[in-house]
């Protein structure tokens, strides 16, 4: 794993660290609270033996000798202060009801490296027993070792004097509550983490470009940014009614949106060169990914350019483009395969100046396959196709029906809609043998609704350093790519500007969407 990749799973799953890193706070927070708090307190003492204070130069060597002698013993005194006897006398000192045993288990003797020191440390309910067991358990010590050293016959070998009395202690030494805490969020991020590193490896759901070419060799030809406007308007319309496409009321995401439509129409047409498509199917793996919402907009987006575009409601089960361009819809496409109706009577111009062409879909049939894979609209795409005009075919999705693959059979191909963080590579890949049973060429996959925020967010390619990238045509035809600066009251990350050749199109007076 790169560190790319794993800076990814930290922003996508932020919320699980997040959620994972409080409750384990919360439970260290709670396990520190109901636990009984424990007071330490110290006292120490010092071994010294009879020959040890002798002066001269005699005196010398007998106190070095003494203080080998001191340090041989204070071990042997540390390992006294752990026993039952000095035990049993703190307890009759302090008039104590518990036992020996018990009390041995609340008191440390230690000696540091190098030292005569003797040091005692013991663990309390409360600061005050605390302090007085530390201070009598060394003066038991004393007490025991002076015995066994003699003391009651003469003077002692070695004996211990008590150095320091024990204080009252101000802070608990158990629970450490802050110990506490920093374990549990360390805890609770690491199993938030582990969390996020198996959804990670269970998540089928396609998120980005990787995910595709993971799968398959088909190329991703177009990334559409998530566009509130079509997610949560009613009408399922973006207006741009505007004096111009670029005017900087709209949002920055539908400028967005539209430069990513650009990029997927030159995309289209570099797909081949010599012999581009022309009768497009555009369809998903399964419902809800946008599919109806590509084919409007694409469709416009290639008007734009001045080129003539049909574009046909073939989705004769759940027909959609009435709606979203608001035109009649009560005849279409099932009255001109029905023989009722001729092509000029169901084919609808968007608005007087444009090149748009709309053919709904009329009437539901109850034979959709049968009508779509008849020879009546293959021959209709054809002559359409003749007449120098490129056709857009919205379709139903892959899986549940095989309308969609039936037409990308008889057509030049299918553009496959996926919805990232909603498809599964299992549906992306039933797709894509939907059409290789039919022998359909797959043009290339549209990853739509890409986040514009978080670890997946849409990539913005068209603005570079301080220049706007944008495509006109020119007097002979030919796509012309220019640059500018922005103005002064432009933010600086916008779409492009309109075309602005003589032969471009006129501003739409809207971008037609759907929600299928």
């Amino acid at each position: 794993m790169t560190l790319d990749t794993f800076l990814k799973i930290v922003r996508r799953y932020w919320l699980i660290l997040v959620t994972g890193l409080i409750l384990g706070v919360l439970v260290a927070l709670g396990l520190s609270l109901v636990q009984p708090k424990v007071y330490s307190a110290n006292s120490s003492g010092f071994v010294t033996t009879a020959s040890g204070s002798s002066q001269g130069s005699n005196g010398v060597g007998t106190a070095l000798a003494g203080d080998s002698y001191a340090k041989s013993r204070v071990k042997s005194y540390a390992d006294l202060g752990t026993k039952r006897v000095v035990a049993e006398q703190v307890i009759k000192d302090l008039g104590l009801t518990t036992t020996p045993e018990d009390l041995v288990q609340k008191i440390t003797v230690t000696v540091p490296t190098d030292t005569v020191t003797i040091k005692v440390t013991a663990k309390a309910s409360t600061p005050r027993e605390a302090s007085d067991l530390a201070n009598e358990w060394i003066i038991a010590m004393a007490a025991e070792i002076k015995q066994l050293e003699g003391g009651n016959t003469g003077t002692a070998a070695a004996t211990l004097t008590p150095l320091e009395s024990a204080a009252l202690p101000t802070h608990p030494s158990s629970p450490n509550t802050r110990l506490y805490l920093a374990l549990g969020a360390v805890v609770g991020l690491a199993l938030g983490l582990g969390v996020a590193l198996v959804r990670k490896q269970y998540d089928r759901r396609i998120r980005s470009t990787s995910d595709v070419t993971a799968l398959t060799d088909v190329p991703v030809v177009g990334m559409l940014p998530a566009e509130q406007e079509l997610e949560n308007a009613e009408s399922r319309l973006i207006p741009s009614d505007y004096e111009g496409a670029h005017d900087t009321r709209r949002s920055s995401s539908t400028r967005q949106f539209d430069e990513a439509m650009r990029e997927l129409r030159t995309n289209l047409e570099f797909l081949d060169v010599d012999n581009p498509p022309r009768a497009i199917v555009v369809t998903s793996a399964v419902p809800g990914d946008g599919k109806s919402t590509v084919a409007a907009n694409l469709a416009v987006t290639i008007a734009e350019t001045g080129r003539k575009v049909v574009l046909i409601d073939g989705d004769l089960r759940r027909p959609t483009m009435a709606r979203s361009f608001g035109i009649p819809g009560e005849v279409g496409l099932t009255d001109l395969l029905a023989g009722r109706l001729d092509l000029e009577a169901v084919l609808q111009r968007w608005h007087d100046d444009s090149t748009l062409f709309l053919l709904p879909a009329g009437s539901i049939p109850p034979n959709p396959s049968e009508l779509l894979g008849s020879a009546s609209l293959r021959e209709l795409i054809s002559e359409l196709t003749k007449q120098s005009a490129t056709v857009i075919i919205d379709s139903p999705p892959l899986l549940p029906v095989t309308d969609a693959a039936v037409l990308t059979a008889r057509n030049d191909g299918a553009l496959v809609v996926i919805s990232a963080g909603r498809t599964a590579i299992d549906e992306l890949g039933g797709a894509l043998d939907a059409l290789d049973k039919v022998k359909g060429k797959p043009l290339g996959i549209v990853l739509n609704r890409v986040p514009t925020t978080g670890a997946d967010k849409y990539g913005y390619k068209y603005y570079r350093g301080n220049y706007y990238y944008y495509d006109s045509v020119d007097e002979n035809g030919q796509q012309v790519k220019h640059r500018r600066k922005p103005k002064e009251h432009e933010p600086t990350a916008t779409a492009p500007a309109p075309s602005a050749g003589p032969n471009s199109a006129p501003a739409r007076p809207r971008r037609a969407a759907s929600s299928s």
